[in-house]
């Protein structure tokens, strides 16, 4: 196989493999590192002794993954307030995310419910469920029978239940979010967001540690409400909020002095109320979204 044909491979494997290694560790830095190391080990691999070049990469992506994932389980132990996957723009881990079967597997509701899951569940799941591998594949990546693997995604499936379901929240009422978000950051009023949120909403902000955050989650309409008024229309001007769909949903990415200094982004419930606002605050998290989105 000549070098380009090589290269030409991978880089057709490519998003597939950056949209797997993201769903497993939820940070897009380390599925970016993963693949890097797929494709070092690519390069040095014995090609004549590949059969089928995309289960090959599959699961020596994977593999690197859950190793990373032992060392990224630790360090979280430590780990200063919530945790949340670091938000990418819709779209941007490749072709294979835009189908509407996986678009629900990008939610950040999602990728938390396979935080609960044990590291070969969560890859058993991922693949079989998700990339459609068969459970001899799968077998073969987790170096464990194909009965052991259906065991580990029925025991995924209970703990994900309805995670993966994505409610589609129409144009019109994304708008009228949207609006009165912005609006109540800039007058320090959540009447009208009021309105739109559900009793039981929740927000969760990620600083890891490294910049000002709340250290808990916020629950219920009055504390969050609150937090908004108080917080929120102290810190962030308006003017610097831009609109982004994050993860498949809507919200801004917030600027100060010129630099991304925060990101937020709404779940919606099935009844079209938010159930979630999510704030990443962490600078580590940030830095692809900086990138991404630099001289729009």
């Amino acid at each position: 196989m000549a070098v380009p044909d090589l290269a030409d491979r991978f880089e057709a494997a490519r998003p597939m493999l950056l949209g797997l290694a993201y769903r497993v560790l939820g940070v897009r830095a380390d599925a970016e590192d993963a693949v890097q190391d797929t494709f070092l080990r690519w390069q040095a691999a014995d090609r004549d002794a590949i059969d089928n070049a995309d289960a090959w990469l599959t699961t020596v992506c994977t593999r690197r993954c859950l190793d990373m994932l032992s060392a990224a389980d630790r360090a979280r132990v430590d780990y200063v307030g919530p945790w949340l996957p670091e938000p990418v723009p819709t779209g941007a881990l490749g072709m294979p995310d835009q189908a509407v079967e996986l678009a629900g597997s990008l939610t950040t509701a999602f990728l938390l419910a396979l935080q609960r899951l044990t590291p070969k569940e969560r890859a058993a799941y991922l693949l079989y469920d998700i990339f459609d591998r068969p459970y001899p594949e799968v077998a073969d990546t987790l170096g464990l029978q194909a009965p052991a693997c259906r065991q580990l995604v029925a025991r995924a499936r209970r703990h994900i239940g309805d995670a993966r379901v994505r409610h589609q929240t129409p144009p019109a009422r994304q708008r009228r979010l949207l609006d009165a978000f912005r609006d109540a950051v800039a007058s320090g009023s959540t009447e009208a967001l009021a309105t739109l949120l559900s009793d039981d909403v929740r927000l969760s902000s990620d600083g890891g540690g490294k910049v000002v955050a709340a250290r808990r989650v916020m629950h219920g309409h009055r504390e969050v409400t609150r937090f908004i008024e108080a917080g929120l229309h102290v810190w962030w001007a308006p003017e610097a909020m831009v609109e982004a769909q994050l993860n498949g949903a809507p919200g801004f990415l917030v600027h100060d002095a010129g630099a991304l200094s925060a990101a937020v982004w709404f779940a919606c419930a099935p009844d079209g109320n938010v159930s979630d606002i999510y704030v990443m605050r962490n600078p580590d998290k940030l830095a692809n979204l900086q990138a991404a989105f630099a001289g729009r």
